[in-house]
């Protein structure tokens, strides 16, 4: 996705966009879900704040379904007092409809636009848990989940049984839920927690 964004906002291929358009993209990518500022985008990156803001203005033109997005969120979330998730699990924000002041709003506003997208990562990473268990069993493997850290789940299995291990958790997340594009999932194995490969 990161690649995409900066091949479409500094037209070249995807092949050749360096670490530093990925990084600028990134940042825009992320910082948006968080209401981030053109200011806010030249401070976390090395771009001036007139690259940064021509940056912004190129992001949205090119992608104007996530500035129409956004506004909707915005608007559903003050209308409404609420934002869901696309499985449906309501998060509430009772100061968009009467806002205490301008700064709470603001906090408000920025979390109703990332609860839906974080919410349904979420709901789907618990879906993939649900799912995995029984997979375990059947497929007679001997894992067992130890913790989540936010989209990622941390097991330990026998080394004999890593490969096999690998590919069924790997199968389990990628197909948790159904969405129109694919999910995909990377792998890393150790003998413990910083030696992940």
């Amino acid at each position: 996705i990161h690649a995409a964004t900066a091949a479409a906002i500094y037209n070249v291929p995807v092949g050749e966009i360096t670490k530093e358009q990925r990084r600028h993209a990134k940042a825009i990518n992320f910082g948006l879900i968080y209401g981030m500022s053109s200011f806010g985008l030249s401070r976390s990156t090395d771009l001036t704040l007139a690259e940064a803001e021509n940056f912004v203005k190129t992001y949205f033109e090119r992608f104007p379904g996530v500035k129409a997005y956004l506004d909707a969120i915005r608007k559903q979330a003050a209308s409404d007092g609420y934002v869901e998730t696309m499985l449906g699990r309501r998060r509430y924000f009772p100061n968009l409809k009467n806002p205490v002041n301008a700064q709470i709003k603001a906090r408000e506003e920025r979390e109703a636009i990332n609860a839906p997208i974080q919410g349904t990562a979420a709901d789907i990473l618990k879906i993939a848990m649900i799912q995995l268990e029984p997979a375990i069993v059947k497929a007679n493997l001997h894992a067992r989940m130890l913790i989540q850290v936010h989209d990622e789940l941390v097991l330990e299995c026998p080394q004999d049984e890593m490969e096999a291990t690998i590919h069924l958790v790997k199968d389990v997340m990628e197909h948790a839920y159904q969405l129109d594009i694919p999910l995909s999932t990377d792998a890393r194995y150790g003998s413990n927690w910083a030696e992940l490969k």
